[in-house]
């Protein structure tokens, strides 16, 4: 019984390439997607504030930029709300809003990347938004 050897071909070999190639841009699709969403929730706390005087409490969270919140000091929340609905990170979990932020940030607001866990390096990375016009990984952790 004889064993042949077999190397890849080039054609193999290019087609893996090719293929990580596009899994690598689908990666970074999705952080774009995230920083994007990111500054989209932004704009509308900032917004929420000016005609409320404060942001939303943590307990509020970001569904208080699609319903108003049980508060009767609010009185000039927009009946159209902010967002018209709030969207699951690329990765399918849910934003992170916290309120008041670290470091002295009236909030935190960010997506815990691929993992859905704090922390992490690459796609697992954290992504926020002080990190948000920064390239990929390069998050605080």
């Amino acid at each position: 019984m004889t064993v042949r050897a077999r190397g890849f071909t080039l054609i193999e070999i290019m087609v893996v390439v090719v293929i990580l190639a596009i899994l690598g841009r689908i990666d970074e699709a999705r952080v774009t997607k995230a920083r994007n969403d990111l500054r989209l929730y932004e704009s509308a706390l900032d917004l929420y504030r000016m005609d409320n005087f404060k942001y939303p409490t943590t307990d509020q969270g970001l569904q208080a930029l699609v319903t108003k919140p049980n508060d009767p000091n609010l009185k000039n929340y927009r009946p159209e709300g902010y967002v018209k609905q709030l969207q699951k990170d690329p990765w399918g979990h849910d934003y992170v809003y916290v309120s008041p932020g670290t470091n002295g940030a009236p909030y935190d607001l960010l997506s815990y990347g691929a993992d859905g866990q704090p922390g992490g390096t690459g796609n697992d990375a954290d992504i926020n938004l002080r990190d948000a016009d920064n390239g990929p990984g390069s998050t605080n952790k």
